[in-house]
């Protein structure tokens, strides 16, 4: 059997994706050539037309679905054929299968089993009086009788009609029709009904008496009940209205006309398969289905957080004093200057049990003198808001107005336990470590973050509920479009952030920076084919998304192409600019695009971006976001009043709302109702991680630590 597989993959891509049919078969050849998705995306959109990274991140997935469904069906089909069972029929109904579930279905009959009731049944010669009565129109009592067989241990009617009646069943429930109609009947009517296993409260409490239907269960509901299922304190099942079931099934087996008899014994059969073999199936197949929706949601709320926080803008010319908070083992001081490098480390102990904070404050304020430091950033970890009391005390004594930042400080200690921290500062402890992560988050998140397991930076929703391998292909595709969608200081950035660049892998990553260490920094984009492992293919990959702003060639400098240079020579002659007017929007004259390219022999897009360029050379597309809040204050979660007006940072975004740091150590929720005065459908339409907003209070649950957010203008009455 021979399907026009690629181009059947490509048609089904095009309608599902909606994107241009040439387009995609273009990019597809290109991502077989293995060029890197964010090259396409940002070198090659004459051929793309256009399709951002996240199109093609998309379109790369689906072409694994696909691919990987055609693989299927060539094995299916080729079983088929080897086990001489391959009708016409079947053929058909394999070419037509769109999906895996459909294909397993056809070959679930023809599939080896281990030894179950049908096959013992088949062994004693028993499908005959099996396929007797699924025609109807004998009497089975008296066909029974028939198939007596001592050897074969088949001693009585009843033994014949039981082997018989396992047999109807199994071939009952390998009938991909009713599977069919009963998984769509399940999705319907089905409801996820939870109980609780254990009397002692939970963060389960809510599904200790829980029902709802599975077509309108939430995702993050799912992920919770697994979990609460997996720790033993809930059962689960799936309810259905069990006679209508059976009802679906008879309808393909009992007619009418069929002998009295044989209605009974079918009825029987049809039963048995349900529920010794059909439910407990499709019930496991609608948690398989329902998890993995639930965690594809997860992945998807989880890739966007983690965007949101690594394109948070970096904080440009503090030198800063990062505090790394702890109690009994007391604070690490990490001083860095305004590009991450360390000046000092020192402890202090303000808080409990030691509470000294007169010497903590003559320490903090001597580094500060003695470095220039002009910000205080602080961890959010245990301590936090001691810590934070102590520095609004020692700053009200300083005389000079600083400012300060409370830090996420998720991954942190990861880090400094590192292989990777021990390698960079092998002279200091993990908790002076993850001061200096600390500082550096600040100043320049995606370069910190990125030696970070995207998994450790707690921007999540029940991430660790979730196939650890998917997403982990998944964040690392996101930290990948980040870094080059903003560019690479090839001279100054750390072989973590370096092997996040297209075509560069870790060992390229750290020859570059060997190389560095021998011959100093990189004059010119050239000077990278001189790496060793750093072929051609690896150059064209990565050359554009690394940045030299020393370098004496102007467009080394900017996100143009090597292979560009020419054409972006071309471009400035037929506008009239010289190097000296780059960097200055004003200087760059109105262009007719299409009249330009079409003399030039240029693509439009490649023209427009070129252009752009002229105007902001190696722009870090950062710089268009909000800055992190600093603070000059502080405020107690008993200062929040009902009706209160803050602004603050939105820390995770989950499937029901948002959680925002107002500023007390404990995040507020907004819920999605209160997201926006508009209907929200779900909470990342309207916000995103690092978004710096307006709240108002809602309500404040001091004992359980609970602040209710949010963002709707508030109605005046």
């Amino acid at each position: 059997m021979v399907y026009h597989k690629e181009e059947k993959i490509l048609k089904n891509i095009a309608v599902e994706l909606k994107l241009d049919l040439s387009s995609i078969s273009k990019v597809v050849a290109l991502l077989d050539e293995g060029n890197t998705i964010p090259f396409i995306a940002r070198y090659r959109k004459e051929i793309s037309g256009g399709m951002t990274d996240e199109e093609l991140r998309l379109l790369t997935e689906k072409l694994a679905l696909y691919r990987n469904l055609e693989k299927r069906r060539e094995d299916i089909h080729r079983l088929l054929s080897e086990q001489g069972v391959l009708t016409p029929e079947l053929e058909v109904a394999v070419g037509k299968a769109v999906n895996v579930t459909e294909l397993d279905d056809i070959y679930r009959p023809y599939r080896p089993k281990k030894r179950t009731r049908a096959s013992m049944a088949r062994e004693k010669g028993l499908e005959p009086l099996a396929l007797l009565i699924m025609e109807g129109i004998q009497d089975p009592l008296e066909e029974a009788g028939l198939f007596l067989d001592e050897e074969k241990g088949v001693l009585s009617v009843e033994d014949a009609l039981e082997g018989a009646s396992d047999i109807i069943a199994e071939t009952v429930s390998d009938n991909p029709r009713v599977r069919q109609a009963l998984r769509s009947f399940l999705y319907e009517e089905g409801i996820m009904a939870t109980r609780s296993k254990k009397k002692t409260e939970s963060s389960y409490d809510m599904y200790y008496n829980f029902q709802e239907p599975l077509k309108k269960i939430q995702p993050h509901r799912v992920l919770a009940i697994n979990r609460g299922e997996k720790e033993e304190y809930l059962s689960v099942k799936i309810e259905i209205p069990e006679e209508e079931a059976l009802y679906i099934i008879k309808k393909y087996y009992i007619k009418n006309g069929f002998n009295s008899n044989v209605i009974i014994h079918l009825e029987d059969a049809v039963q048995d398969s349900w529920k010794r073999l059909l439910f407990p199936s499709l019930e496991r197949e609608m948690r398989n289905d329902l998890t993995q929706k639930a965690e594809e949601q997860a992945q998807i709320i989880f890739k966007e957080n983690l965007k949101g926080l690594l394109m948070v803008p970096p904080i440009k010319g503090k030198r800063i004093l990062a505090i790394d908070p702890g109690l009994r083992t007391g604070c690490k001081i990490a001083c860095v200057d305004e590009t991450g490098n360390l000046l000092e480390v020192a402890i202090i102990y303000p808080t409990p049990p030691r509470s000294d904070k007169e010497k903590a404050a003559k320490v903090v304020i001597e580094l500060m003198e003695k470095h220039s430091l002009n910000a205080i950033v602080i961890g959010n970890g245990t301590g936090g808001r001691e810590t934070e009391e102590f520095v609004v005390e020692a700053l009200s004594d300083y005389g000079k107005e600083i400012e300060y930042a409370v830090v996420n400080e998720a991954g942190a200690s990861v880090y400094s336990a590192s292989k990777l921290g021990r390698e960079e500062f092998p002279e200091l402890d993990v908790a002076e470590r993850s001061a200096v992560s600390i500082a550096r988050r600040v100043q320049d998140p995606l370069a910190e973050l990125v030696k970070i397991d995207p998994r450790s930076i707690g921007v999540g929703q029940y991430q660790h509920d979730v196939n650890q391998k998917t997403l982990a292909e998944t964040l690392s595709g996101v930290v990948e479009s980040c870094v080059n969608q903003v560019g690479v200081n090839l001279n100054t950035s750390s072989p973590a952030l370096l092997e996040r660049v297209a075509g560069i892998n870790k060992t390229v990553a750290n020859n570059i920076a060997a190389y560095r260490r021998e011959n100093g920094s990189f004059k010119s984009r050239k000077e990278l084919k001189k790496v060793p492992k750093l072929g051609p293919t690896a150059f064209k990959q990565c050359a554009g998304f690394l940045r030299i702003p020393e370098a004496e060639h102007y467009f080394d400098r900017s996100a143009v192409h090597p292979e560009s240079y020419d054409t972006a020579e071309k471009i400035m002659a037929a506008v009239g600019i010289t190097p000296d007017k780059l960097g200055r929007p004003d200087a760059i004259p109105p262009v007719d695009i299409k009249e330009l390219a079409a003399v030039l022999q240029v693509g439009e897009l490649t023209l427009v971006d070129i252009l752009d360029e002229f105007k902001k050379p190696g722009r870090d597309p950062r710089e268009d976001l909000p800055k992190p809040v600093f603070k000059k204050g502080i405020l107690n979660l008993e200062d929040l009043k009902e009706g209160m007006e803050l602004q603050g940072i939105v820390r995770n975004v989950v499937d029901f709302g948002a959680f925002i740091d107002v500023g007390v150590h404990q995040d507020g929720l907004a819920h999605i109702s209160e997201l926006s005065d508009r209907y929200v459908k779900h909470p990342l339409d309207v916000v995103r991680v690092g978004d710096v907003v307006n709240a108002r209070v809602l309500a404040v649950d001091a004992k359980k630590k609970r602040i209710s957010l949010s963002l709707k203008t508030e109605k005046k009455i």
